[in-house]
């Protein structure tokens, strides 16, 4: 058993792409804990996705031992955090599992929006944080002016942080030492009732769930009979051990250590990330760590098979997704349009577009993914709560008493010059500005309460394109609240089509549908009749398009004449198409659902 003195846990945290798994690289390659024949670039990064994006979306441990300059071997474990904002609860679960943590900040780019996040979640875990500039390498780092908005931004000293740079290993072996003097040893008796942390879990193939887990106080062992406290499922322990990064079995885990528990665990659905690990038996039985919550989808989007038969594959890789990922969920649904396909709820947009991709990459499916949609709720007229993912889940409007949106709390933060340019698209996505704050002269950060439908579609590129790309932002689901919203139907020729209903605001409602008719008339060919496309909220319509008959010249063989013979002529065809379109149906191409559902600016 190592003596709790002489254990560090820390995290790293920084915004996307400062340069964290290449820190994390540099700490295992100066510890030896690689070998430098088996180091690779992002060692701890194991998905393609994540390696080829430069992003952390799993988090991973790894424990370290370090001969410090005072002569004693420190066992430190780094827990590495996701850096999207969509993991922000399993950010926070990370933190609780240290005792302190690595500011990574970019010395040429600054403090970004996700730092300030990151760390206040970290204050909030009441972690030491050290502050580290990072790519010192780069000609235009700026360590003194950086140095300068992180204390600014995060109100913690920032002149003694350590400039480094990950890439080349300058001055990397002074983090090391600024982990052993700044971060305190872990607190919690070896001897007390056990109570362990799982700050993650990730599915083996060959030995069902592996769960993460930092012991809090006692000690966990093979053969140990263990539960979890927030969803009760009782287990056995099979084997415990550390991750060297790779899994490497140890008689037992004592109180501030961190590693893995194999506990023939079946389906990820079976363990929440943020439980808490105790003894089976009642007497030794400990409380539950605070802060467990389920995590809840937020962001909506519909899956279909390009090809019909595809759906039971399609089944069979969305199961094996839920088994790798349980804050992923989904259930069948079938459209008028796009025939059988399942609904699928996510964290958020990265998270919605990482599944979306590692389905297409890992499982070769060829699949239509609609629109994304947020999760609404409706106060019914006898006092329940429902809560709505697709329009189709309405109630019907006599019952609705009123209408609940979710709302977010963004942060923006940009260059000085760009703030007008800023603000003026938060208040057009009805924004409500909360906050302005000065980092140094050159950076603000604005703090705006706006409605999540409004920024989950192209809110984040708009930003980039008018700062240039030095805009960044982070938003939090504060809650819901009421507002003015409505369903808009879309009827073609009379027939209300149900996939192309869409909850809005009603000062959108015109527009939006409007853009959607017009959609629809480019796409949809012509008629031997007339057809009416209609935009209605309730019975009153709000939208009109019109696509024109096909038409045969029946005047081309009178030469001259009277008019009277021509109108006679044209009014028999009139007629003619009167009583074709009261017959006629109209066949709408699954190319017009496609053009109309997948485009993400259909909402503007």
């Amino acid at each position: 058993m190592t003596d709790p003195s002489l254990i560090r846990n820390f995290s790293i945290i920084a915004h996307v792409d400062h340069g964290k798994s290449t820190l994390a690289d540099r700490l295992l390659e100066i510890t030896g804990t690689v070998e430098k024949r088996a180091m690779k670039q992002q060692l701890l990064d194991n998905m393609e996705l994540e390696r080829e994006r430069g992003i952390t979306i799993k988090a991973r441990a790894v424990s370290m031992n370090y001969r410090a300059p005072d002569g004693d071997t420190y066992l430190i474990n780094l827990i590495d955090t996701p850096g999207h904002v969509d993991f922000n609860y399993e950010v926070l679960k990370s933190l609780q599992a240290c005792e302190g943590a690595l500011l990574l900040v970019d010395a040429s780019q600054g403090v970004e929006a996700q730092t300030v996040v990151n760390a206040h979640l970290a204050e909030q875990a009441e972690l030491e944080v050290v502050p580290v500039l990072n790519k010192m390498d780069l000609p235009h780092a700026r360590p003194d002016h950086v140095a300068q908005q992180v204390e600014d931004a995060i109100c913690i000293p920032a002149e003694d942080a350590i400039a480094v740079s990950a890439k080349t290993g300058l001055q990397c072996e002074q983090v090391l030492d600024a982990i052993v003097k700044q971060i305190p040893p872990p607190t919690g008796d070896p001897e007390g009732k056990l109570q362990a942390l799982m700050f993650d879990a990730v599915y083996n193939d060959y030995r069902g769930v592996v769960i993460y887990v930092r012991v809090m106080s006692g000690v966990i062992k093979k053969g140990d009979e263990i539960v979890m406290l927030g969803t009760e499922t009782e287990q056995e322990v099979l084997e415990v051990g550390k991750l060297t990064p790779e899994m490497e079995a140890f008689p037992k885990l004592s109180a501030g250590e961190v590693g893995y528990v194999v506990a023939n665990i079946k389906t990820l659905a079976d363990v929440i990330v943020g439980d808490t690990v105790t003894h089976k038996a009642a007497d030794l039985r400990c409380e539950a760590l605070p802060g467990f919550r389920e995590p809840k989808p937020m962001v909506y989007c519909g899956f279909y098979p390009t090809v019909p038969s595809d759906f039971d594959n399609l089944r069979k890789s969305l199961e094996k997704m839920r088994i790798n990922d349980s804050s992923f969920t989904y259930e069948p649904e079938t459209s008028d349009a796009l025939g059988f396909g399942f609904r699928c709820g996510f964290l958020g947009l990265l998270h919605m577009e990482v599944i979306q991709q590692r389905l297409e990459r890992e499982e070769d499916m060829d699949i239509v993914q609609t629109a994304p949609s947020v999760r609404y709720r409706v106060q019914l007229t006898d006092g329940e709560v429902k809560e709505i993912h697709s329009p189709s889940d309405l109630p019907d409007g006599t019952f609705i008493d009123d209408y609940l949106e979710p709302i977010t709390r963004v942060n923006v933060v940009v260059p000085s010059e760009f703030v007008g340019a800023v603000m003026k698209i938060c208040t057009e996505r009805r924004g409500v500005y909360v906050s302005t704050d000065y980092y140094g002269k050159e950076r603000v950060m604005l703090g705006f309460r706006i409605p999540f439908a409004e920024i989950i579609f192209d809110f984040h590129d708009q930003l980039k394109s008018l700062t240039r790309g030095f805009g960044t932002m982070d938003y939090e689901v504060e809650g819901f609240e009421a507002s003015n919203l409505v369903k808009v139907r879309i009827l073609v020729s009379g027939e209300e089509v149900d996939a192309l209903s869409f909850l809005t605001h009603k000062d959108q409602a015109e527009q939006r549908g409007r853009k959607i008719l017009k959609q629809l008339r480019k796409e949809i060919p012509r008629h031997q009749f007339e057809v009416a496309l209609q935009a209605a909220i309730g019975g009153k319509f709000i939208a009109r398009e019109n696509i024109s008959a096909m038409r045969k010249d029946v005047t081309a063989k009178c030469y001259g004449g009277d008019i009277s013979r021509k109108r006679k002529l044209l009014e028999k065809q009139k007629k003619g198409k009167k009583r074709m379109r009261m017959v006629g149906s109209v066949e709408i191409p699954q190319k017009a659902f496609l053009s109309v559902l997948r485009s993400s600016d259909d909402s503007k």
